[in-house]
């Protein structure tokens, strides 16, 4: 890394590719991605060093179906290999959009995807107790074929069907953190640990082996944020800030607040697991692992979040 320079790591969200009420076609994921680099390519121009992790939900959950309808012509993809190729592809969208943004501004560096493996407990308890949904609905019908032919968990997700559930277990090691800080000494924008990252387990012998598990992107980029030794962890979200009581009549939305009030607020049940809650707990985890701020706010809101202008900064 260039002396005397900050290190963020930027965590677009879900909503930076496939935004609500879109059929996520290409065009239109790189038309949002186009929107979310913006305030990226303002911090690099600011002297700011950057690597970029993102989601994958509707991406894999895309191909699971795809898969799922295709399942008798062509042999299946475990959910692992799955997260490798959305990983690749949307890795492609973000590296192209970001060169073609640095260009715009006459900024000289190149932008690489490291395909991101990441390390998990393969004694973790989150194995005996899946826990996230993943790809389509099914009636309660199919769900019982499945479960019988298949062996899946499958749960009632939001009134909508049954879904698949898969385990998603803690977040330990990057394995590519290396690689990663020497892209970085070199002057590179890198994308990494997209989707969370592609999980894998470490046998007896040190070798690793894939695990058909998803990994929370926040709390893989907290990982990843403290292996390279960032200065700043961004998270970016479907709003401008975190809010108390969000959607209900005391909503209150926070400016800067401490590691401890968050684990206050958390603990009182303001941030459910299912939304806020893991890029809370990132933030508050990056933080007493020696990081200097995490920010939460808008995907179009970045360089407003570092000036201070808005979104929610927590701080040690």
């Amino acid at each position: 890394m260039t002396a005397g320079k900050k290190i963020i790591v930027v965590a677009l969200g879900g909503n930076a590719l496939v935004q609500e009420g879109e059929k996520g076609t290409i065009g239109e994921q790189f038309a949002n991605t186009r929107k979310s680099i913006t305030g990226i390519v303002q911090c690099i121009k600011k002297g700011f060093e950057v690597v970029i992790t993102h989601g994958n939900g509707p991406q894999v959950g895309n191909m699971l179906l795809r898969t799922e309808l295709s399942r008798d012509k062509v042999p299946e993809l475990p959910l692992g290999i799955c997260v490798a190729d959305t990983e690749g592809a949307i890795g492609y969208m973000i590296q192209q959009t970001m060169v073609n943004g640095l260009l715009k501004e006459q900024i000289n560096k190149c932008v690489v995807t490291v395909l991101t493996q990441v390390i998990v407990d393969k004694d973790d308890s989150a194995f005996r107790n899946p826990s996230k949904p993943i790809g389509s609905f099914f009636t309660a019908d199919e769900a019982g074929e499945i479960i019988n032919e298949k062996g899946w968990a499958m749960v009632e997700d939001s009134h909508r069907g049954y879904r698949r559930v898969v385990a998603s277990p803690m977040p330990v090691k990057i394995v590519e953190r290396e690689s990663i800080k020497k892209l970085l000494v070199s002057g590179e924008v890198v994308i990494a640990a997209g989707g969370g990252g592609i999980p894998v387990i470490v046998e007896e012998d040190g070798s690793l082996e894939g695990a058909d598990v998803v990994v929370d992107k926040d709390l893989a980029s907290s990982i990843l944020a403290l292996d390279i030794k960032a200065d700043y962890l961004m998270m970016l979200t479907g709003v401008e800030n975190v809010c108390l009581d969000y959607g209900g009549s005391d909503q209150k939305p926070l400016g800067s607040i401490t590691v401890e009030e968050a684990e206050r607020y958390m603990a009182e049940g303001h941030f459910p697991p299912g939304s806020m809650g893991p890029k809370i707990q990132a933030a508050i985890n990056f933080l007493k692992g020696g990081g200097e701020s995490a920010f939460i706010t808008a995907i179009d809101k970045v360089w407003e979040a570092i000036a201070g202008k808005t979104g929610t900064r927590i701080v040690p």
